[in-house]
């Protein structure tokens, strides 16, 4: 049976740069940074001749993101998949106290936000216990749609 999402995984094209966003900026803290290769992975994955450089980081408390560079085979070009809409996985979601002192603090870093935190109005979803949902999207350095949420 399903226990819990236990990572979620994001191919990258510039690992440094990644590693530097989820921690520096996100303040997730890296666990542990691996070389991957061999048969094992080869057919986990279905690919040939595999040899991955990958740096796991985590949070207090819920999944890891695991971030992983291929050196072999080489990811292809990526195709646009970035808009919200587009069908597939599609953004990551953290929670987070106080949104608006971290919004603020990613802006300082630079940071691209697609709007300023927005409430959720309770006329169309209600959350348990009254709360209240605030949400901002955003992107990391590669693209990818990140959510940053809080309930109050």
């Amino acid at each position: 049976m399903l226990q819990q999402i236990d990572h979620v995984n994001i191919v990258v094209r510039d690992l440094e740069r990644m590693i530097s966003f989820y921690s520096d900026v996100l303040e997730m803290k890296v666990s542990k940074r691996v070389t991957i290769s061999g048969d094992w992975v080869e057919q986990v994955v279905g690919l040939q001749g595999v040899e991955a450089d990958v740096a796991y980081l985590e949070l207090p408390d819920g999944p890891r993101v695991e971030l992983i560079f291929y050196r072999q085979p080489a990811s292809p070009p990526s195709v646009e998949v970035s808009q919200a809409n587009i069908q597939g996985l599609r953004h990551l979601a953290f929670r987070v106290t106080d949104i608006d002192t971290v919004v603020d603090r990613l802006r300082g870093a630079g940071t691209r936000f697609f709007s300023d935190v927005i409430t959720v109005p309770t006329v169309q979803v209600k959350y348990d216990g009254g709360a209240r949902k605030r949400l901002v999207y955003l992107r990391d350095p590669e693209d990818n749609l990140l959510e940053l949420c809080e309930y109050a």
